[in-house]
This record gives structure tokens, C-alpha cells and sequence, in this order.
């Protein structure tokens, strides 16, 4: 189990540091913040001195080893528009995030899971034809598309909620929709695929066959062995909470960090920039990681399998 846990925290740890060398050396080739952030009528002294006041005039690899020895010590830099810690400038719009990706979450496992698992139980049905069709639809539309939708019915036609802002529960009620159906859509296929693919097997007919109550059967053995695809899906959605929050915080005018990172890659804020894919990178991670280690305890097999592949 040590092994299994040495070669999962190891792969997280090369994965946040190849993203964000990634983020580091695309945005230092994008462009030159002085520039944009001065404007370019200012001086070229002025430029030079920012520049230096930066220290984005010294070679890229000074700069690379610069950036992560501060990580190394906690230092994310500050934000070159007002001089705060980017840190602060992030963790002040998390709460708002958080706001709407945690009710998002919420409503795509309640709508998804139990979706796929009736479909599946109701295979070839209208019902399972119903739900499958819906979840096409969730799937394929766009959430900027939806959340365009969305603002034209209920706040448009219907006058219903706002929309956008953040002053009340209402105004977080339209995003929260946005990013829970394309969620739901998914774990609801996914779902539905695992569940065919469990009652198909042999020891479901068998407990069937002993007069094992339907009911008891689908809890005690379809659902747990059906749960490690719904797993992946569930911890991919949980890493990538603040990633798919870009959109509709932006759609929404929603003040939270995907948002900031709009207006900050718009702005060549290397710093809030390189803070907040720190911050996404360092959360799928996390999430991929927990869900190795719940596979470890549903399937003790991959725990020799990995015990075995660090040889």
C-alpha cells in the first residue's frame, strides 16, 4: 500500500510541475505584459524600467528557476496591475466560486447517478430512450450556448431571475443550472453503461436465481461494482470545478476566480495567472489521487498492479 501511495503522489507531483512549466513558458511567449499593461505610447524607459522591476528582462531560464524557487518557498508573486499577493487576489474570489461549483457538483451526482441507474434497469424502454435522449442533448449543447438559453427564457422572456451579478441566492441559481446539466448528462450515460455492463454478469443471474430480494441485489452488488467508472467521472468533475468555472462566470458575470483568470490573462498578469493554474492543476490532481486511492480500496488489485509497475 506504501508503494501504491509512493507511485501515485509522485505522478501528481510530476504532473503540477510539467503544467506549470507549461502555463510558465506559454505566457512568457505570448506577449510582453510591460507593453500591455503600460500601454504603447508610454517611453521606452519606462518600459525597460518595468521590465526590470519585474525581472523580465533577465534570460527565460533565470526567470524558470526563479519562478519555482519562490514557489519552493511559498512566494506565488504578486499581480503586476495593483502590486497585491496574487495569493490574496485568488483566495478572494474562491468563496464565490465555491458558490456556484459546489451546488453544481451536488445537482449533476443527484440528477446523473440515479438517471443512468434507472435507464439501466429499464434498458430499452421508453423511459431508458427518454433519459438517454436527454442526456444527448446535455451533453452536445455548449455551456455558453445553455447558459445564453437560459438567460433568454428566465430572465428575458420570463423576467424570473436575473441575469447576472452576485447580490442573491437567485443570481447564482441560472449558473448553477448552466454547469450541472452537462455534468448530469454525463454521469448519466456513464452511469447507465456500467450498470448494463454489471447486470449482464453471472453473479448477478446467480443471486437472482436464489430469490435474492431485486432490490437487494442492485444495492449490495450491482451499484458497488458498477461505482469505479462513476468514480472516475465524479473525481474528473471535482478537479476540474474551478477549470469549468471560466465560462459561465464569465457568461454570468460572476465575480469568482475563472473570471479573474479572463481578465488576468487579458491583462498578461503573470502572476495571477500562473497562481490560478497553479490552483487548478493542484486540484485535479488531488482529485485524481483520491480517486486512486478509492480504487485502491474498491479493487485491491490495482494496488499490486501499481506495487508491481514500480519495480
Amino acid at each position: 500500500m506504501l508503494r501504491f501511495l509512493a507511485v501515485r503522489f509522485g505522478r501528481a507531483l510530476l504532473t503540477v510541475a510539467l503544467v506549470v512549466t507549461f502555463a510558465f513558458v506559454v505566457l512568457r511567449l505570448s506577449g510582453d505584459p510591460a507593453t500591455l499593461i503600460l500601454g504603447p505610447e508610454v517611453p521606452p524607459e519606462a518600459i525597460r524600467a518595468f521590465r526590470e522591476s519585474w525581472g523580465l528582462d533577465e534570460p527565460l531560464w533565470r526567470q524558470y528557476l526563479s519562478y519555482f524557487g519562490a514557489i519552493a518557498s511559498g512566494d506565488l508573486g504578486n499581480s503586476m496591475r495593483d502590486g497585491r499577493p496574487a495569493i490574496e487576489l485568488v483566495a478572494d474570489r474562491i468563496p464565490a466560486t465555491l458558490a456556484l461549483t459546489v451546488p453544481a457538483l451536488l445537482l449533476k451526482i443527484g440528477i446523473g447517478i440515479p438517471a443512468g441507474v434507472y435507464a439501466a434497469m429499464h434498458r430499452g424502454g421508453p423511459i431508458d430512450r427518454t433519459v438517454m435522449m436527454v442526456a444527448v442533448a446535455g451533453f452536445t449543447v455548449p455551456s455558453f450556448v445553455l447558459g445564453l438559453l437560459l438567460v433568454m427564457l428566465f430572465s428575458v422572456q420570463l423576467g424570473w431571475l436575473p441575469s447576472g451579478g452576485r447580490d442573491t441566492w437567485l443570481h447564482a441559481v441560472l449558473p448553477i443550472v448552466t454547469m450541472g446539466v452537462g455534468g448530469a448528462a454525463i454521469l448519466a450515460r456513464f452511469t447507465r453503461s456500467a450498470m448494463i455492463e454489471v447486470l449482464g454478469q453471472p453473479y448477478i443471474r446467480t443471486a437472482s436465481a436464489k430469490g435474492v430480494p431485486w432490490g437487494a441485489v442492485i444495492r449490495g452488488h450491482a451499484l458497488p461494482n458498477a461505482a469505479i467508472p462513476t468514480v472516475t467521472i465524479v473525481g474528473f468533475m471535482v478537479g476540474s470545478l474551478i477549470a469549468g468555472a471560466v465560462v459561465v462566470e464569465s457568461v454570468f458575470s460572476w465575480p469568482g476566480v475563472g473570471r479573474l483568470l479572463v481578465v488576468a490573462v487579458s491583462n498578461r498578469d503573470l502572476a495571477v495567472v500562473q497562481t490560478i493554474l497553479l490552483l487548478v492543476a493542484a486540484t485535479m490532481v488531488t482529485a485524481n489521487l483520491i480517486v486512486d486511492l478509492l480504487y485502491g480500496a474498491l479493487d485491491p488489485r490495482m494496488r499490486r498492479g501499481a506495487g508491481q509497475g514500480a519495480h
